[in-house]
């Protein structure tokens, strides 16, 4: 138990050999190996094959992390009861130790990722690492946002595989996968698609292709890793430990010492920190952004609301023109996010709780309980209300009125019922409206101020995101389309950059407040929250106000910025992780431990 420690194989007193084995179980918030003996009618294993154990009176999965292990004089070991398949090669285990440390997780989480969906019995030999001419090399390759960057990035993809080793890529989406796939075999590289593809992806001399997973995928003889549109959330698992799929794979290339590329049309602070940027011509980059109009609401009518008189004259043009379809994004589901009534001006809250209400078929709904009541004032008893602040459906509904034209309502991963989204002229949605339709005439930003000033430190780099998607989504300037924005704030620096096709506006910019601030790159953050949050950072609670910095051992700052939420600080991530993983000891399992949070 313990370390991984190599050993010799013990000679018992019939002269025969025992094999030993060391086994990490995979067993929901347990992180810890166990030696076990290793039956000749096995065969041979390797580090990374997954076996089957007894485990407390149970039969459990684990996988290989030590071959002759020296397990602790006295114990008497019980013997591995079967191989079940093959799993993660040797590097991919002790990539998953990093990755257990740098987000504060359990490594069977992220080896359960590495592992093939079904039960793969054999693969071929692995090939060796070849020979390089390069070495390990952060690039950032900035594309214009109408092109996936897949073109760009084939010679150099080209010339890693012409060192017969395979190449790992990573797209945002699933939906992406079989559309990059094709177009990679169809240039004449081997492909192979993860997760189905897992043992194809094994043999080695291939270009391995998949989403957030795929930073765990097998490519044996790595000789380079790709990741396209690098600056996409989708990367990043919302589940805790929330790990970051284009921080896995610059890391797995760091270890085999081979060339790591983050494609995007608008990189990140954190991606262009300490890395080689690369761009296209300024006449390549200017065209793939497409034309924005941009509406100062702050001098539009106040009647008007939403709805300017710019961006009613498209939805007019869209109806007469077929196929000229409108996206209209908001990013507020229901039909109101903020309702006050009517006549006393009051806003409309929770009787029970006093939270925050929504507007719902039956009435009113609480955001924080779920109580139900019916649309009246609890203060009057005025049942006409005032929209503050509508949601995707109301505006589907008032645009609707106000155009006379087929609109459909699309958020997450639902739409309202009725025809294709292709068959409505107008269609509202929050952002994800942007990868549900491929292709549209005009993208219309409602409230685009929502965006620049979200309560994240990465609102600006965000909001640039979500022009960028727009962008695409019309096909940039050669193909006539138009993005709209409605703002307050004609003159910030991410308007700016749009309407310059320059995205190093926003990053400069950025850059500067998170130096100054000592915000990622210039420092780390985690986010402990749950039973027990303050008691594990070494706090109790009562003794410090609501957002009272509070100096850590090991040379952390911590406050908590709501009840039970604590914000921990590092000067670096090996700083922070190493003191995490220090005080986190075994009671995770009551904790959300958030390295590298999002909305802070």
């Amino acid at each position: 138990m313990g370390g991984v420690q190599p050993g010799r194989p013990t000679e018992v007193g019939t002269g025969a050999v025992v094999r030993t084995v060391r086994i990490l179980v995979d067993v929901l918030g347990v992180d810890r190996e166990f030696d076990y003996r290793l039956p000749d009618s096995l065969g041979e294993v390797e580090v990374g094959t997954i076996v089957r154990v007894p485990l407390a009176g149970r039969r459990v999965r684990g996988w290989v992390t030590c071959l002759d292990s020296a397990p602790p004089d006295g114990v008497v070991l019980k013997e591995v009861l079967g191989v079940v398949g093959c799993g993660p090669a040797p590097e991919v285990i002790e990539l998953a130790r990093w990755a257990a440390w740098r987000w504060a997780g359990r490594r069977p989480r992220f080896l359960r990722t590495a592992s093939p969906e079904r039960v793969v019995r054999t693969v071929p030999a692995r090939p060796s690492q070849p020979a390089l001419a390069a070495r390990f090399q952060g690039s950032v390759l900035r594309v214009p946002p109408a092109a996936d960057g897949l073109g760009e990035v084939l010679p150099w993809v080209g010339e890693w595989m012409g060192h017969g080793g395979s190449v790992l890529l990573l797209v945002p989406a699933l939906e992406r996968v079989e559309p990059v796939a094709r177009r990679l075999r169809e240039k004449g590289f081997p492909v192979a698609i993860t997760p189905r593809g897992w043992s194809e992806a094994a043999s080695g001399t291939r270009v391995v292709i998949g989403s957030r997973a795929a930073a765990w995928a097998p490519a044996p003889a790595l000789s380079g890793v790709v990741v396209l549109d690098a600056h996409d959330e989708a990367y990043r698992e919302e589940r805790a430990p929330c790990w970051n799929a284009v921080v896995v794979a610059e890391e797995r290339a760091r270890r085999g010492g081979v060339p790591f590329l983050a494609v995007s049309p608008c990189p990140t602070v954190e991606l262009l920190e300490g890395r080689d940027l690369h761009t296209v011509s300024r006449s390549e980059e200017r065209a793939g952004w497409a034309p924005l109009l941009v509406v100062d609401m702050g001098r539009s009518d106040p009647a008007q609301g939403l709805y300017s008189e710019q961006l009613v004259r498209l939805l007019s043009e869209a109806d007469r023109r077929p196929g000229a379809q409108v996206l209209c994004v908001i990013n507020r589901r229901g039909r109101s996010g903020l309702i006050a009534c009517g006549s006393c001006r009051a806003l409309m809250r929770c009787e029970g709780c006093g939270g925050p209400v929504a507007e719902v078929s039956e009435g009113l709904r609480c955001r924080v309980c779920g109580t139900t009541r019916p649309l009246i004032c609890s203060g009057c008893g005025s049942t006409s209300v005032r929209r503050l602040r509508p949601g995707v459906s109301r505006v589907a509904e008032e645009l609707s009125a106000l155009t006379g034209a087929r609109v459909e309502e699309v958020w997450g991963d639902k739409r309202t019922e009725g025809g294709p989204v292709a068959g409505s002229a107008v269609v509202v949605g929050t952002e994800a409206v942007l990868h549900r339709v491929p292709s549209a005439g005009v993208v219309a930003f409602l409230d685009f101020d929502r965006e620049l000033l979200a309560a994240r430190f990465g609102a600006a780099e965000h909001a640039l995101s979500l022009l960028a998607r727009a962008s695409r989504v019309v096909g940039g300037r050669s193909a006539r389309g138009r993005v709209l924005v409605q703002s307050r704030m004609p003159d910030h620096e991410v308007i700016s950059a749009v309407l310059h096709s320059d995205p190093s506006i926003v990053a400069a910019d950025e850059r500067a407040r998170r130096f100054e601030l000592g915000l990622p790159p210039f420092g780390a953050l985690a986010l402990v929250s749950g039973e027990g949050a303050g008691e594990m950072l070494g706090l109790k609670e009562p003794e410090t106000g609501a957002g009272e910095a509070v100096a850590l051992a090991g040379g952390l700052e911590s406050s908590e910025i709501a009840p039970g939420r604590w914000l921990v600080r590092g000067a670096n991530h090996r700083v922070l992780c190493d003191v995490i993983s220090s005080v986190r000891g075994d009671g995770g399992g009551r904790l959300r431990i958030e390295v590298d949070p999002v909305d802070v």
